[in-house]
């Protein structure tokens, strides 16, 4: 019971002396205790200065002008990167698989009513035998092969969008 108690004003006593400490008073800058109310420090005199820009470009240091122009390298180095991107036929993209099946007739029903939906989008027809495959459309990105896929939705309710090598119109 001795040590219970012991520990109890142990604690109280930090309590006490924690609580204590947080209502003291602070000094000004010259040692004065000036009440409850703090001073804060000038200490202006310790930042550094620095002289100030002349921004009308009067006396101040010349204007600075690149020395070594690469503008022809650049040139020449956009012209081959373009010729580049004039050759490239494909990209990885996307497209809707509207049909895949054995059913030629079905097929080619479900691809009129397809044209005539979104007549803008190329459908693309393609037999392996024994399955049709239809795929619509050239898309860089899923969000635009959705939209697509969202017109023509009622037509083709198990349509899906895959990844395919995609052809880049130019």
């Amino acid at each position: 019971m001795n040590k219970v108690s012991n520990l109890l004003y142990a604690l109280l006593f930090l309590l006490l002396t924690a609580c204590g400490a947080s209502s003291r008073t602070s000094t000004s800058d010259a040692g004065k205790v000036t009440g409850k109310t703090r001073v804060a420090e000038d200490l202006s005199e310790y930042r550094p200065t620095y002289p100030e820009a002349d921004m009308a470009g009067g006396g101040g240091a010349a204007p600075l002008t690149p020395t070594s122009h690469v503008n022809n390298k650049v040139a020449a180095l956009m012209d081959t990167v373009a010729s580049v991107n004039r050759s490239v036929k494909y990209a990885q993209g996307y497209r809707i698989l509207a049909y895949n099946g054995s059913e030629r007739q079905t097929v080619m029903d479900l691809r009129k009513a397809i044209i005539a939906r979104v007549p803008h989008e190329k459908d693309y027809l393609t037999y392996q035998q024994p399955n049709f495959r239809l795929k619509i459309g050239d898309y860089f990105s899923r969000i635009e092969a959705q939209q697509t896929l969202n017109q023509i939705r009622d037509l083709l309710p198990n349509a899906q969008i895959v990844t395919d090598q995609i052809n880049i119109n130019k």
